[in-house]
């Protein structure tokens, strides 16, 4: 009888920490995708202090082109020869686990570069996680899609 009570306690206990907050992801979401629009409006207005904030400082960043930038990099790049009209995301997904939240979705962005325009229609994946209680970015990839 008490080797049943151990195990029917033990799994109780296992389940209570199996078991995930419904309410708790939904907040936690929510929050994910506030950065998210917040990362956008900072980096379309160039606003050098935000975006700083919002990266982790070993933040790494992969552009359509395959070109790689750290956290300075990619700010310096950007506030000097970089115009960007538009920068939206649509067709997010958030999936959280723990301390990390992985954002995947479809990306627009235009304006211009070097005095040249463009216009990219991107796939996205960003990385956000959870350092010392406030959610950074660690990592962002943007990639043409596939044509077939």
């Amino acid at each position: 009888m008490p080797s049943r009570m151990l195990r029917s306690f033990l799994f109780v206990l296992l389940s209570f920490f199996a078991a995930r907050n419904p309410a708790q992801e939904k907040t936690t979401e929510a929050s994910i995708r506030a950065l998210e629009s917040k990362w956008m409006d900072a980096y379309k207005q160039r606003q050098v202090a935000e975006l700083a904030a919002l990266m982790a400082d070993d933040c790494v960043l992969t552009l359509e082109d395959g070109t790689t930038y750290s956290k300075v990099g990619f700010i310096s790049r950007n506030m000097s020869s970089l115009r960007v009209d538009v920068a939206e995301a649509s067709a997010l997904k958030v999936r959280l686990r723990d301390n990390v939240a992985v954002v995947t979705g479809d990306y627009h962005e235009s304006g211009e570069e070097d005095g040249k325009p463009y216009d990219y229609r991107d796939k996205v994946t960003r990385i956000w996680m959870k350092i010392a209680g406030k959610w950074q970015l660690i990592a962002s990839h943007n990639a043409l899609p596939s044509r077939s």
